[in-house]
């Protein structure tokens, strides 16, 4: 099982911009050093905790300061840009990072960036789709652009104004051919737009806020959107991001995880818990749908969400985790703030040198049985 790290952490909102980011930065170029696998950045626009305005353009700052890791957009929010801009722009990132780019999409889920850019009445998961399909038009087609999709807003043409003897009318490619790996965050239990990733050879990253219960309902739908096109699902395909703290020992982990009363991990389910429920999206926290959203305590999502402990601890929870389920690729840390930024580089160290070191060695021992 691969290791891999997501950033959208919930700052607090005293805290300096450019500090955060700095933060942000440091645990990439961190994740890089231990050997993660990838990085996920997520962006809003307008959300003052969850900070990162452009995924790409934060990411671009990591090119030079890492060596290794695979930086993705986590996610880059189709809606809100012009499919032109988008595959021109991540074509270039690709080609910059050497290949080191994965393409994480999605519309966009902050109803206030949808307002600001003047587009809240419009369906958003439509313009989606319209902006991908372009997307991966223009990446397969060559001069002159002639896309013209029916019912799709996105219209594109070189065909008048193009110039090839001095190379105007062309439209960039990514380095990675056919294309960079594409994923998708799933956020809703039974999610259909999995299925639609399995067919389009998407891949899927469940989101850390989802119980275990909800988690498992996207891999039945990943499997049957691969059947749908004649082909296999492989769970080495499937990513699944949990919420995780550890420490050297269980007092500290509980402390900085749960007790404290500014614990990051706290902290970061009261800020998205907040909007969740003001979204009308409480339901990912409820085993039972038909519980009242009051009925839901803090406590309760924090116990359930978040893993905290000693080494052993957290490996037992993750292999729990996995039993419950099933089978995937990768587990995607989740980054939070960092108010301890000792305890902080801790957990990611001991995460990549002592906890996935045992998870897969449980793994593979339970194969061989």
């Amino acid at each position: 099982m691969r290791l891999g790290y997501f950033a959208m952490p919930s700052h607090a909102l005293n805290r300096d911009w450019k500090e955060t980011l700095r933060e942000d930065r440091d645990a990439v170029i961190l994740a890089d050093q231990l050997g993660f696998y990838d990085a996920f950045i997520g962006e809003h626009l307008t959300d003052k905790a969850e900070n990162i305005t452009s995924s790409l353009v934060f990411l671009a700052t990591l090119i030079p300061d890492t060596k290794q890791i695979m930086l993705g957009t986590g996610t880059s929010n189709l809606a809100y840009y012009h499919p032109v801009l988008t595959a021109s722009h991540t074509a270039m990132f690709d080609h910059l990072a050497d290949g080191r780019f994965i393409f994480g999409i999605s519309a966009g889920a902050q109803p206030c960036d949808s307002e600001v850019l003047g587009i809240l009445d419009q369906d958003r998961n439509q313009m989606f789709a319209e902006a991908i399909d372009v997307i991966l038009e223009i990446w397969n087609s060559d001069p002159p652009y002639d896309i013209r999709f029916p019912n799709n807003r996105y219209p594109i043409s070189t065909v008048e104004k193009q110039f090839p003897e001095v190379g105007i009318g062309y439209l960039q490619k990514p380095l990675q051919k056919p294309r960079p790996e594409i994923v998708g965050t799933v956020v809703a239990p039974y999610s259909k737009g999995v299925i639609a990733m399995g067919e389009r050879d998407f891949h899927p990253i469940s989101a850390h806020f989802l119980l275990p219960k909800w988690v498992k309902t996207h891999w039945p739908n990943y499997v049957q959107g691969k059947s749908n096109v004649q082909e296999e699902a492989d769970a080495s395909d499937w990513r699944v991001a949990r919420t995780i703290f550890v420490a050297d020992d269980d007092k500290v982990a509980e402390r900085y995880a749960r007790e404290d009363a500014d614990s990051p991990y706290v902290a970061f389910y009261h800020n998205l818990g907040s909007k969740l429920k003001k979204g009308g999206r409480y339901g990912v926290f409820k085993s039972d749908q038909s519980q009242h959203d009051d009925d839901v305590s803090l406590d309760d999502v924090c116990d359930k969400l978040i893993i905290q402990g000693s080494v052993n601890k957290v490996v037992d929870q993750i292999l729990e985790f996995r039993e419950e389920i099933g089978d995937f690729g990768e587990l995607v840390y989740g980054g939070v703030d960092w108010v301890d930024p000792d305890l902080a580089r801790r957990s990611m160290v001991l995460m990549a040198e002592e906890v996935m070191p045992r998870v897969n060695e449980a793994i593979d021992a339970s194969r061989e049985v």
